[in-house]
């Protein structure tokens, strides 16, 4: 049998913690023997909610970890005080090599900070982003940076369109992706000072498929792959697009009730209508990676449900497999040469 991707587990992280934590990861191990999930959090508690389900023992273990970070605590402070917490202890796990993955729906400033400085970055990384896939028409698109890093420079725009490059072509399977920078307007001479700097720069990159411009309008038709800005765009983006997905569904189910006629057609096309929405779910496609670390942190919503718990850990098996890490050190050492 092949080894375990070995995945570390917050799982008093979120607004949900611990059952629906629990829950995502016993349906992960019970849809792929190829992963191991470990449980970090308050073990008596942790094991309870274990109690509920059936899975291969094989496949799950129990850190205990007696300390939670919550999240209005200073990410800093909580980092170097609390090393009982489940976020401390679980990515001291990817730190010492037990582990190839760290998942969290907690604190978001505890997960970057304790990515940056107990996981550690990739050497020659100068920001590693976060990196969440979002629906598109054709598919999907990777929008990098959405959180990490409010005050980019150039530098770190093109390490993050390389890194996204990779994650796309190897993880999701898109060979040569599109790489498009956010802009308000599609000529080259438009932007702010950071994108007017960062242009040419991604222009003149041999080793990514740069398409230029991209404006927000065009983010959901699939226009590129890979969509770079920095952290404060890509978070307004992200809300942004929860937000108008919800607002839709809500009022498409509105409308359809509002008749005996819309009723009737509303049974007739759901079948086809319910796919199509699941394409716009974001939770379908599981947390944000962080990359360019030493090992593979993924940050989920705080209000993740199983289902997105589940596709977080799932993910990190092909980039583990696809050994994502060394073919991001692999671009930037040509970017160093």
């Amino acid at each position: 049998m092949a080894e375990f991707v070995k995945v570390a587990v917050d799982a008093m992280g979120g607004d949900n913690a611990p059952t629906e934590i629990v829950k995502g990861a016993i349906a992960a191990v019970n849809e792929n023997t190829n992963v191991k999930v470990f449980l970090v959090g308050q073990e008596e508690i942790v094991r309870k909610e274990l109690s509920a389900y059936t899975y291969n023992n094989e496949q799950v273990e129990v850190v205990n970890a007696t300390e939670v970070i919550e999240t209005a605590e200073p990410p800093v402070m909580a980092i170097r005080r609390k090393k009982d917490s489940s976020i401390v202890k679980a990515m001291n796990l990817v730190k010492e090599g037990i582990c190839d993955a760290y998942v969290s729906a907690g604190s978001t400033g505890a997960t970057l900070v304790g990515g940056q400085v107990i996981v550690g970055r990739i050497k020659g990384v100068e920001r590693p982003p976060l990196a969440p896939l979002i629906p598109t028409e054709k598919g999907c698109a990777l929008l990098i940076d959405c959180g990490a890093n409010v005050d980019a420079r150039p530098s770190h725009l093109i390490q993050f369109a390389k890194m996204g490059s990779v994650y796309m072509e190897h993880v999701v399977g898109i060979k040569n992706p599109r790489v498009a920078i956010v802009n308000n307007g599609a000529e080259e001479e438009k932007g702010n000072a950071l994108v007017k700097e960062t242009f040419p720069l991604l222009k003149n990159c041999p080793d990514i498929n740069f398409i230029g411009s991209i404006e927000a309008r065009d983010i959901p038709t699939g226009y590129a792959d890979v969509i770079v800005c920095e952290a404060f765009v890509g978070n307004v983006i992200l809300k942004l697009y929860e937000g108008v997905g919800g607002t839709l569904i809500k009022m498409v189910k509105q409308g359809m009730m509002t008749s005996l006629r819309s009723k009737i057609g509303a049974l007739l096309v759901k079948p086809a209508l319910k796919e199509t929405l699941k394409a716009f779910d974001l939770e379908q496609y599981g947390g944000a990676p962080m990359l360019g670390l030493n090992g593979l942190v993924v940050k989920t919503h705080g209000s993740s449900k199983s289902v997105e718990i589940k596709n977080s850990i799932l993910q990190c098996i092909t980039f583990t497999e696809q050994n994502i890490n060394e073919k991001i050190k692999e671009k930037i050492t040509m970017e160093e040469k």
